[in-house]
């Protein structure tokens, strides 16, 4: 090790964390991973990995302490965050907003009460600790209604149900896969959904970037993202009034602010926020459609260092990012790719062999491809044929 270079810790080390550990290490820093799988890829690109759990907030504070680390960054996960969270404000490390500030916009219970005490475009909902609660208080809400664990994303635990009769099942669900055994309960938001990955500088959006959300097998896993937005101007400028809003209610620290949402009459209604990197390299999707680095910025921000050189960039073309993942389960024989599609390839991360297992169609993935088009309209139309023209052959 060299003993002159600051360390980060990088809470968590998935392929999705990559793009963090070189931006990490090219700005200087001896990076450190963590977590409890060994075999994850991102721990090919530390200096140093540490078979820690990211989810126990105590663990990676002390790990931190020990290490004597100069920064913190999370990787792609709420419970990364919320630990990082925890270490950074016990050992004086800049670029966090406090623990208890980032359980309020994290928590999705805490954050749909904040969302309307504020007058928060937010869907209705209620926050419940217990079975009989939460079935005794369904009624409040308008049917078709959602059920959600509070600290959990990618469609974990959740349930859409039309009548009461339904909710004690959707309800205990929920309960039993909560780590924190607290569920909400809100009204379901039909419309578009999307994405709006902001920037924060001393309170005001920097830098911003919209999306197109686009699903397959799971109803509540995004499985590709394509932009430029077919959200409005309007609708962007009211994100970016919220992002603001919520920053001056909250205080909060300089760096990254992920909003997905759902456009209905026009009408931002705000699903869910986090202060951490999206997943599934959507960082790096940002900076193909943008040309601004921002995986570095991320980097930078929870560092503390200065982001003031921070600018907007508009998305220069038409761009995708796809999940390449299998409508089948068994055995991968191979990946096929539709020559019609290949052309529009720019970048591709891949991790299958041949032989490997699909057991989870709603999780499971193979890799990421990035892809550009010519025009507005094949990028959305190739877009929601991806599935087809990536398709997982199974034995």
């Amino acid at each position: 090790m060299n003993l002159n270079k600051k360390k980060f810790l990088i809470v968590g080390g998935g392929y999705a964390d990559i793009p963090l550990i070189i931006s990490a290490k090219k700005i200087g820093y001896y990076v450190i991973t963590t977590g409890n799988r060994p075999d994850d890829i991102g721990h090919k690109y530390s200096d140093e990995y540490h078979q820690v759990d990211f989810s126990d907030c105590k663990a990676i504070y002390e790990l931190a302490k020990k290490l004597n680390v100069s920064a913190i960054c999370p990787s792609c996960n709420d419970f990364a965050l919320m630990s990082a969270t925890y270490a950074a404000e016990r050992l004086g490390l800049p670029g966090y907003d406090s623990y208890e500030i980032a359980r309020t916009i994290h928590h999705k219970d805490e954050f749909r009460k904040f969302a309307l005490a504020n007058n928060i475009q937010s869907p209705k909902a209620f926050g419940f600790s217990n079975v009989k609660d939460a079935i005794d208080s369904i009624g409040l809400l308008d049917f078709p209604v959602i059920v959600k664990p509070v600290d959990l994303t990618g469609g974990k635990g959740i349930t859409v149900i039309n009548d009461k009769e339904k909710a004690s099942a959707a309800i205990q669900k929920a309960f039993e896969i909560s780590k924190n055994k607290r569920i909400v309960i809100e009204e379901f938001v039909n419309g578009s959904r999307h994405g709006f990955s902001a920037f924060l500088y001393k309170g005001k959006v920097k830098f911003y970037f919209s999306d197109n959300e686009h699903y397959y097998l799971n109803p509540y896993m995004v499985s590709a993202a394509s932009s430029p937005s077919i959200a409005s101007n309007s609708v962007e400028k009211k994100l970016g009034e919220v992002a603001e809003r919520i920053a001056s209610l909250l205080s909060l620290k300089d760096g990254i602010f992920h909003v997905q949402y759902i456009i209905k009459n026009n009408e931002p209604i705000i699903i869910e926020i986090c202060r951490r990197p999206p997943g599934d390299l959507y960082i790096k999707f940002v900076e193909y459609a943008t040309n601004v680095d921002y995986p570095t910025w991320i980097v930078k921000a929870f560092a503390g260092m200065d982001i003031s050189g921070l600018s907007y960039s508009p998305t220069n073309g038409y761009f995708t990012r796809h999940c390449i993942m299998s409508s089948k389960r068994g055995k991968i024989k191979d990946i096929h790719y539709h020559p019609s599609i290949v052309k529009n390839i720019i970048d591709e991360y891949t991790w299958w062999k041949k032989g490997d297992m699909v057991t989870d169609l709603l999780t499971n993935k193979m890799g990421i491809v990035f892809l550009e088009f010519e025009t507005f309209d094949e990028m959305i139309r190739k877009t929601n044929e991806l599935n087809d023209l990536i398709k997982v052959q199974i034995e």
